[in-house]
């Protein structure tokens, strides 16, 4: 039980960074790698707040300020300056490794002696239930996830979220309605990389610790959650948040019975390249079988 209920904190953890992913990758059609540098951006930004006595719950809202600028600095390099969105992001990503040094003072920043996001002494004094205080890593984690998708999904039915999918189809069509391509391909990175520089700050507390490689692969990892979820759900009616949080739920889950069955933690990072390239493979040959059938009809 207590292995399932981690698993799913992984899950649940990475499927906000995969929602953020989602909104360059699937919606902008843009391969984001900046989100390598503001995962941990939004990591080391909660966690020196912390250490100093800020509010946890405050502090995960200046990493997602953090990350909203460091998305705003990717969209302006590839809109005003004309670098394309792949440079950009890796310049962005580049840049921000030394950000995150010069804001965290070194690379490693332990938070065990320090209140986070699931400290239960409040419950506790409250004499809260101890089923609630048992498990409210997994309470404030599910409705944290629950409020981004629920944000996400609003964004997405406004008037804004409709010019974000039409510049990921169509930047021609959204120029010709009037409307600023440039300004909307920026906002869409901003808010990519601002939900992703939050689930930042939510790693922190999870793990109680702050490391400069934390966001190595994260890039990775996104974009295999949000191929598995949406490849095992595309037939089925439900959101497209909804299925890449499934995704990085079952990503987790794969990488930790690879874990169960003693891999080497050195093939972790192989066994992450993997799964996004056999991803990549059965989404292929899923969408390439019904075109055979079509054409032998």
């Amino acid at each position: 039980m207590a292995f399932a209920i981690d698993v799913l904190i992984q899950g649940l953890l990475y499927g906000i960074l995969t929602m953020g992913v989602m909104l360059s990758y699937k919606i902008l059609d843009i391969p984001d790698l900046s989100v390598d540098g503001t995962f941990p951006l939004g990591a080391v930004v909660s966690a020196v707040l912390i250490i100093q006595g800020v509010n946890p719950w405050v502090a995960l809202i200046a990493s997602l300020l953090a990350g909203v600028l460091a998305g705003m600095m990717t969209g302006i390099f590839h809109v005003k300056f004309k670098i394309t969105a792949l440079l950009s992001g890796i310049l962005v990503m580049t840049g921000l490794y030394s950000i995150n040094l010069l804001i965290g003072g070194k690379g490693n920043i332990a938070l065990f002696k320090y209140a986070n996001l699931f400290d239960t002494n409040w419950l506790e004094a409250m004499n809260a239930p101890s089923f609630i205080v048992n498990n409210y890593q997994l309470i404030v984690m599910v409705l944290l996830v629950v409020g981004v998708k629920i944000f996400i999904d609003f964004i997405l039915r406004t008037r804004l979220g409709y010019l974000l999918k039409v510049t990921g189809d169509n930047e021609n069509l959204v120029a010709s309605l009037g409307h600023d391509v440039g300004k909307v391909k920026i906002f869409g990175l901003a808010l990519s990389n601002g939900i992703v520089a939050l689930s930042g700050g939510v790693a922190v507390s999870v793990g109680k610790s702050f490391d400069i490689s934390m966001g190595t692969g994260m890039v990775v990892l996104g974009l295999a959650s949000v191929i598995l979820g949406t490849l095992l759900l595309r037939k089925k009616k439900c959101s497209m948040t909804f299925m890449v949080i499934v995704g990085s739920i079952l990503y987790r889950f794969i990488i930790a019975i690879a874990i169960r069955m003693n891999m080497d933690p050195k093939m972790m990072k192989l066994a992450t390249v993997i799964i996004f390239v056999g991803a990549i493979v059965l989404n292929n040959l899923s969408t390439k079988l019904p075109r055979r059938k079509m054409k032998e009809q």
